[in-house]
């Protein structure tokens, strides 16, 4: 099979669309470094496909059969990011109730994938550093030595080279994981490959959602090439979906487009001139959405849960007027209401419970409060301190459990 030949392949099974000479050289790239073992570091927008790149270095190379592992480096809090990493021992700090491999053990003799890696703290990039230089590392809290055999590759939105300028990366670890750069090009700089990668991502919605696939007229189409698409494949995709939903006609023209893509965050935003850390925070991201929302959703399934223990253990077996009326709207049975439902907190808090007596509602938080913490509790001591398994027990996302854990001083 020719490189050429490889190239195609690769994109058809990673589902990559695009006749981009800038596109074809990245993957090419990363086919030929895909035998070695060297780091690299795939450099690219949000949004542009980076993750696909480093899966085919790896489905490519000798560790295909072994682990891949991606992580954001970050969605990690400072405090755990070495945890996570290198793993701990029993009782290195509070809530370690056990032995844990970190992602350098659990990958041994596959692939790391090291997204975001400009957001690494320092102290994590030196000890990232040894890992590279000797495949040595140290469990939080044991002195004991251990070696992985892993293959690093790392991914950024930002410029290390001013962040090593301004001491946010170290020098050391940028010449070590830049060995083999390899540049992921903006959607904009692929103006070939936008009219298909849109029809490409119709077709999927008309699919999913039902119907016809959208078109597009023609000041649609050159609306579209001229676009500065802040958001990449990420955010063609989204739109795609979006115009297939909601819109009733199934011809797109610039005016639909115009208004779609102005109600968008990234569409305020100047390209050339905002920051990734602003990028990132504004990518218009409906999978992420849905993950909150997701998360959210548990967490008030907890708290039903713990209204209800809270509930039966204060009343004994006959719940007052209005335990009962607490009782009907957590296990949501229908309450006349003039009011129409809404959830005003997005956050994880404790509520407070409606009462004439400022004294009751006191005890009443409080003793919540506690019920709260002793479930946390019992929950991660039957997971052995495995935050990520207790969390997915509750109902909680791991950032929320973290922030409880905090709080009540586990």
């Amino acid at each position: 099979m020719t490189l050429e030949e490889r190239i195609q392949e690769n994109k058809k099974r990673h589902g990559i669309i695009g006749f981009s000479a800038e596109l074809d050289r990245a993957i090419e790239t990363a086919l030929r470094v895909a035998p070695t073992d060297e780091a690299v570091l795939i450099v690219g927008e949000n949004g542009v496909g980076k993750e696909n790149i480093a899966r085919i270095i790896q489905e490519n190379s000798a560790r295909k059969h072994s682990n891949f592992i991606s992580i954001n480096c970050g969605s990690i809090p400072e405090g755990t990011i070495d945890s996570e990493l290198f793993g701990h021992e029993k009782g290195s700090f509070t809530g370690a109730a056990d032995v844990r491999q970190g992602y350098f053990e659990s990958a041994n003799g596959g692939t790391l994938f090291l997204d975001e890696v400009g957001e690494m703290p320092l102290g994590t990039q030196a000890r990232l550093l040894r890992v590279l230089e000797t495949g040595q590392y140290l469990r939080v809290g044991s002195s004991t030595v251990r070696t992985t055999d892993v293959r690093i590759i790392a991914a950024t939105n930002a410029d290390l080279r001013d962040n090593v300028a301004r001491g946010k990366f170290r020098a050391d670890l940028y010449f070590r994981i830049s060995t083999i750069p390899i540049r992921v090009p903006a959607l904009r700089e692929r103006k070939e490959d936008i009219l298909p990668l849109f029809t490409y991502f119709a077709v999927q919605a008309a699919e999913k959602f039902g119907g016809d696939p959208i078109e597009l007229t023609n000041d649609a189409k050159k609306f579209l090439e001229n676009y500065s698409w802040p958001g990449n494949i990420r955010q063609l995709k989204h739109l795609a979906e979006q115009l297939s939903l909601v819109e009733p006609t199934r011809n797109i023209t610039r005016d639909i487009l115009e208004k779609s893509l102005a109600d968008t965050p990234t569409a305020k935003f100047n390209v050339a001139v905002v920051p990734a850390s602003h990028e990132q925070n504004y990518d218009y991201n409906h999978d992420a959405l849905a993950q909150e929302v997701r998360q959210l959703r548990g967490e008030v399934d907890f708290l039903k849960q713990l209204f209800q223990e809270i509930i039966i253990r204060q009343s004994g077996n006959r719940p007052s007027t209005s335990e009962t009326y607490h009782h009907n709207l957590l296990t949501n049975k229908k309450i006349e209401t003039n009011s129409e439902e809404h959830i005003e907190e997005p956050e994880f808090v404790t509520p407070t419970i409606v009462s004439n007596d400022e004294a009751k509602d006191k005890n009443e938080n409080e003793t919540i409060a506690e019920a709260t913490k002793e479930k946390i509790i019992a929950t991660l001591k039957k997971h052995n301190g495995q935050r990520r398994a207790a969390a997915q027990e509750l109902g909680i996302s791991e950032r929320t459990l973290y922030r409880k854990i905090i709080k009540y001083g586990l």
